[in-house]
């Protein structure tokens, strides 16, 4: 792999694209084992030059600056006082919601614009996804002009907490009698909070974009409790993200996560560090043992023990060594570029994790049982669990990211598949800042052909995945003229109609089909999803949907996860069992059939 030139699968380009489906997934998952997506080193370069500057340098400066606490280069002045904690946060959250953090660039499927966000929700007529159809005023999708005055009121009232100094606090002062800086001020808490909840409720889109999840309990301590319990309150938040986290890697998913995460980082160079990750690479790429132990050692078992003891421990060498390991932590996922791209949540929480245990450690009266209240401490760490442990039982209801399952491999997922020439009317859609992914790729010079491998890269990226296998299944069984469509992973193409995706199928569910379709109007037949429900914890299955863009849902079935991981990614054996619980066919016979029934009886 060159600066500029990557590692193109090795295929011969004239003839890979008549090849059957399943073949060309093999060929394309055998080159991510040892390359990934084979991007040149420019690519997670351009990433880390705007994690440096845009991120740490511009942020700290500005954050430093404005606080009375620089010059951002003398860290030793900053780290530790609270203002710059609370900045950090809202420039990280201003960041996210213009869609120059999290879900941005080429890695997250944006090659031209690398920007999503702001360039859609700035835009009246934009797609917009409401997350609950019973909440008033909410109604319809498409991006108003109050939508957009919304939007960037909540980017001002982000950034005006960023620019006005602290001012005192008597909780700060009482425990820092030293402290100048002071806090940001409550009233600046208001307009965020409040804009927060209103713009999620009109798309559910840009809250996810903000990390609302995370980010709004952060500023609601800022803005209502008493230093001591904001700093406790912050420790509660972090360890129920990472321990929620810790608990959706049980199961079967995980494992399937890790090895197409290291091919694809640019810091695991070595082709045999990769393949170590696969049991027997070519013939047997499911995961190894060695992925098993990162997965649930490295991976689950970190993040269940190591908050626990940092939440609890009143030792300083071990403390230490937690954080150093949460550290460590972070900054690996980091490395790997994950294809969300979460660089400044994952450098952020880096930071907080130093912050909040070693800035304000247990034994200087800042552990749980310092809280004013056993009741208030009961009380918010039973609010942060509420969402995870909803989304655990019914992953329906809520999105994986407050269901806390980031990197957890168990999320809800689709495949789209297009009749010959459908794709290409999602181009005319109205007021879309952008045009399809392989237009963008042709854009910038790249071959219609090559252009059309490299989207076929991300199917053969999600095959590697557990509910790939299923995707895969669910169409082979229900498109005869499968080789004949175009087939494209929803993750990717998700970001080009409303400028974000993090993973979430929820994102591209029913009601995103649905408003395309009443923009677009495919016929029946010309765009097929096939799209799947996250597991719940208590459950051995996952529940799919195959819909019709032109007639809405037409099957519902099951598969059983075990099936799934147990294939290779290209189904040798064909398509894993499935249970199909529902079709639109079934339905609109017995309707038939009891119509026939009451005429005769009439």
């Amino acid at each position: 792999m060159g600066f500029k030139t990557g590692d193109f699968p090795p295929v011969d380009q004239e003839t890979f694209l008549e090849k059957p489906l399943m073949e060309r997934v093999k060929e394309l998952a055998l080159h991510w084992v040892e390359h990934g997506f084979g991007s040149p080193k420019m690519i997670p370069t351009t990433y880390v030059v705007k994690l440096l500057l845009l991120y740490v340098v511009a942020g700290t400066a500005l954050v430093t600056w404005t606080s009375g606490i620089g010059p951002f280069w003398e860290v030793q002045r900053w780290w530790d006082q609270p203002v710059a904690y609370q900045k950090l946060v809202f420039w990280t959250v201003f960041l996210e919601a213009v869609g120059v953090a999290g879900s941005w660039g080429p890695i997250a499927g944006k090659f031209r614009p690398m920007t999503g966000g702001i360039l859609f929700w700035a835009r009246p007529g934009t797609i917009r996804l409401r997350p609950w159809k019973r909440v008033p005023f909410t109604g319809g999708d498409r991006r108003t002009a109050a939508d957009v005055a919304l939007y960037l009121a909540f980017l001002a009232s982000l950034l005006t907490a960023i620019l006005l100094p602290g001012e005192k606090s008597a909780s700060l002062v009482e425990v820092l009698p030293d402290n100048t800086s002071g806090l940001v001020r409550p009233a600046l808490m208001i307009a965020p909070i409040v804009l927060y909840v209103v713009c999620g409720l009109r798309d559910k889109t840009l809250f996810l974009a903000a990390r609302g999840e995370q980010y709004l309990p952060a500023l609601v301590f800022f803005a209502v409790l008493p230093f001591i319990d904001m700093i406790v309150a912050a420790k509660l938040l972090i360890c129920v993200v990472w321990i929620g986290a810790g608990v959706s890697k049980f199961g079967l998913h995980f494992t399937n996560v890790v090895p197409p995460m290291v091919s694809n980082s640019p810091c695991v160079p070595a082709k045999w560090l990769r393949r170590l990750h696969y049991r027997d690479f070519p013939h047997d790429i499911r995961p190894s043992k060695v992925a098993g132990f990162m997965a649930h050692v490295g991976g689950t078992t970190v993040e269940i023990v190591t908050p626990l003891v940092l939440l609890f421990s009143t030792n300083r060498w071990l403390t230490l060594a937690g954080v150093v390991l949460m550290v460590v932590f972070h900054l690996f996922i980091t490395s790997t570029f994950p294809l969300a791209v979460p660089l400044e949540w994952n450098i952020l929480f880096a930071y907080l994790t130093v912050f909040l245990f070693l800035g304000f450690p247990a034994w200087d009266g800042y552990g749980v049982g310092d809280m004013s209240s056993p009741w208030l401490a009961a009380g918010i760490a039973a609010a942060l669990a509420f969402f995870p442990v909803l989304g655990n039982l019914r992953p329906d209801l809520v999105s994986f990211l407050p269901s806390m399952r980031q990197y957890a491999g168990n999320w809800a997922s689709a495949l789209w598949a297009f009749a010959p020439g459908a794709e290409e009317k999602l181009n005319s859609l109205r007021h879309r800042p952008t045009r399809n992914q392989v237009d963008q790729l042709k854009a910038l010079g790249y071959p219609p052909v090559v252009a059309e491998i490299t989207m076929q890269q991300t199917i053969a990226w999600r095959s590697m995945h557990s509910q790939g296998r299923g995707l895969l299944s669910v169409l082979l069984k229900n498109l005869p003229d499968l080789e004949q469509r175009t087939v494209r992973e929803a993750e990717f193409g998700c970001n080009s109609l409303i400028g974000f995706n993090f993973g979430d199928g929820h994102l591209h569910n029913l009601d995103l089909i649905n408003a395309v379709q009443s923009r677009v109007g495919f016929a029946p037949g010309e765009w097929i999803v096939v799209w799947v429900e996250s597991q719940a914890i208590h459950s051995s299955v996952q529940r799919y949907q195959v819909i019709d863009a032109a007639l809405g849902v037409i099957e519902r079935g099951t598969w059983k996860v075990a099936d799934a991981v147990r294939e290779q990614p290209w189904l040798p054996n064909g398509p894993i069992p499935l249970d199909v619980i529902w079709t639109r066919a079934q339905s609109s016979s017995q309707v038939a059939a009891q119509g026939t029934v009451e005429s005769m009886t009439t």
